[in-house]
């Protein structure tokens, strides 16, 4: 079973609302966002090996294999259990960098809950969370794999269970770097802090939505347009934005109005994380060949 080649999604998440309640002394925000997961994402192909070498194709252009996160992931998690076990992972990219959607953050999570199962290296979720935490901030929200409510700077997760809608998600052709929102003096930083019952019976909004629209007139080009359709908001800091459907079928008849050059997909919201499924799956398997 160690070496067996297994298939492993690593799934978007959107942030359905992200508000910011104030600031800290070191220049953290305290946040209340709300994460859920997506049926759509990269997939990780990892074929566990017994010579404790970690390698990653295909290569990312500007991006060095060691600084990749999920080669950082695969060595945390070597180091935290001392195991003499390596892999070979290959990388099918599908989600935009830097979009605000997890893409690499979620790569990271899906290597740490794989390599755990196919090492049987034998952590537990906060264990993982705990290296998780350690590779970015939200890596956590994946290797844990279900919808969650986050607070404090992003840390503190309550399990939630928002409706599962379906979305569309378009990728203006923009890069944000999130600390450019987060220092930019006309951020709202005093939404009043509430509780999950009351957020979720509000209306969703995202703090950071007008300062990126502001910035980023293609931003603000293809929300406007998305606003016509469907309630309609940035995920994080973007640049990606969706609008969120009660059909497959409205999600994918707005997308065909959208014209070729723009980067759109469609998907459903998911609590729990397609992650999850499949690695119960493998245990399933696993269990039944004992």
């Amino acid at each position: 079973m160690i070496t067996e080649t297994t298939h492993w999604p690593s799934p978007a998440k959107l942030n359905l609302f992200l508000y910011i309640t104030g600031r800290r002394d070191n220049g953290y925000h305290e946040l209340q966002t709300l994460f859920q997961f997506l049926d759509h994402g990269d997939e990780l192909t990892i074929t566990a090996n017994q010579s404790g070498v970690i390698t990653l194709s295909p290569e990312i252009a500007g991006v060095a294999v060691h600084d990749n996160l999920i080669w950082k992931a695969a060595r945390a998690l070597q180091q935290a259990t001392n195991t003499s076990f390596g892999a070979d992972i290959e990388l099918k990219k599908v989600l935009p960098m830097g979009g605000g959607i997890g893409g690499g953050s979620s790569n990271a999570a899906t290597t740490l809950v794989a390599l755990n199962h196919l090492w049987q290296t034998g952590l537990n979720e906060q264990q993982l969370a705990d290296i998780g935490l350690t590779l970015g901030a939200d890596v956590p929200v994946f290797t844990r794999g279900f919808a969650a409510f986050a607070e404090g700077v992003g840390e503190k997760l309550t399990k939630a269970n928002p409706e599962e809608k379906w979305y569309l998600v378009v990728r203006p052709n923009v890069s944000i770097a999130t600390v450019d929102i987060f220092t930019h003096p006309q951020l709202t930083r005093n939404s009043p802090k509430r509780d999950l019952a009351t957020l979720l019976d509000s209306a969703y909004g995202n703090d950071c939505e007008k300062i990126v629209r502001m910035l980023y007139p293609e931003v603000d080009k293809q929300l406007s347009w998305l606003l016509q359709y469907a309630p309609s908001r940035l995920t994080g800091t973007g640049s990606c934005v969706f609008a969120e459907f009660l059909s497959q079928n409205d999600a994918e008849s707005t997308l065909g109005k959208l014209p070729d050059t723009v980067s759109a997909f469609v998907a459903k919201g998911k609590n729990v994380s397609p992650l999850y499924e499949t690695l119960a799956n493998y245990r399933l398997a696993h269990s039944q060949s004992i």
